[in-house]
């Protein structure tokens, strides 16, 4: 069966979704059931729960306690143009590959072989694909044949553990002797946080949301001038990127986040590196044990999903 992943593939699913309810001109209030869009569409319920859940981010559908998801507008009124399409072969193929290494459906130890018959594809392409998991830190070769999974991915507590190692180095970075202010990347760190605080949290995708938030940390880190922080927390970014596929995004929680940012650009850009680390540290503190909470609740509701669904 054929698997998709968050991101582009997931505004793909979302897409078709859409295309299922226009068909049939349902109106808002129509009950969509994952069980069904997925033998629909020829796919696991994985990729359609994601597509169901970016639905839900944009207010297209509700989901509704022990009930299931329902249509929340009109499916006419729904502007398919606004979602984004379209990924070249070989993102599509990386996407799905990183997918099943997050869901599961791939064994922890793995070998080429498998994949290939798995999505049909030359081993000339997969190998390309293993190779960039590899050097993001999803995968690992192993000695002689076969690949890895990370066991990172499915770790909550190591999870929790990168953000006391950030939690020791990003405060430290600022601290450092040679720390000095880059002009230009605070301002367009500036910038960029606060067009995040007058709307764009509500409206970039989940991976620009991510990415506006990991490269202001690693800026910050890079004006240390220490190059072994910086490396360390571009590591740590590598693995938390795969981790968000895994998790919907809380757009409200950013904006105090955000917030929280453009405080600590003002407290470095006054002298005060000492109160901007301290503050950089309570940060990483607060977004930890939410982070924990939240994946936590996941864990639960995954287990819940395992179990038989009288309700939908």
């Amino acid at each position: 069966m054929k698997t998709e992943t968050g991101g582009a593939l997931a505004d793909q699913v979302a897409a078709k979704i859409i295309d299922i309810a226009r068909t049939r001109a349902l109106k808002s209030g129509e009950h969509l059931r994952e069980e069904a869009l997925a033998a629909e569409l020829g796919l696991s319920r994985s990729p359609v729960r994601r597509g169901l859940a970016l639905l839900a981010e944009q207010g297209i559908v509700i989901k509704e306690r022990n009930r299931g998801i329902f249509l929340a507008v009109d499916a006419h009124g729904i502007d398919i143009a606004k979602l984004e399409l379209g990924v070249d072969p070989l993102e599509d193929l990386y996407l799905r590959v990183a997918d099943d290494c997050l869901t599961g459906e791939l064994p922890q130890d793995f070998y080429e072989a498998e994949l290939v018959r798995r999505f049909d594809v030359p081993r000339g392409q997969l190998l390309k694909i293993l190779s960039r998991l590899a050097n993001e830190g999803m995968i690992s070769r192993k000695p002689g044949q076969g690949w890895r999974i990370n066991p990172f991915l499915h770790d909550r507590e190591a999870h929790i553990q990168s953000y006391r190692f950030r939690m020791a180095i990003e405060p430290a970075a600022i601290l450092e002797p040679g720390f000095k202010i880059d002009k230009a990347a605070f301002a367009r760190a500036r910038k960029v946080q606060t067009e995040m605080l007058e709307g764009d949290i509500f409206k970039l995708p989940r991976s620009m949301l991510f990415k506006n938030g990991s490269e202001f940390h690693e800026m910050l880190v890079r004006c240390s001038g220490n190059r072994f922080f910086l490396e360390a927390l571009e590591r740590q970014n590598q693995l938390r990127r795969f981790m968000e596929y895994k998790a919907a995004t809380d757009r409200p929680r950013l904006i105090r986040q955000c917030q929280e940012h453009l405080e600590m650009l003002d407290l470095i850009e006054s002298g005060g590196r000492e109160h901007a680390a301290a503050f950089m540290r309570k940060h990483l503190d607060v977004v930890s044990k939410i982070k924990a909470k939240a994946e936590e609740k996941e864990e639960q509701a995954a287990a819940a999903r395992g179990l038989p669904e009288a309700h939908f």
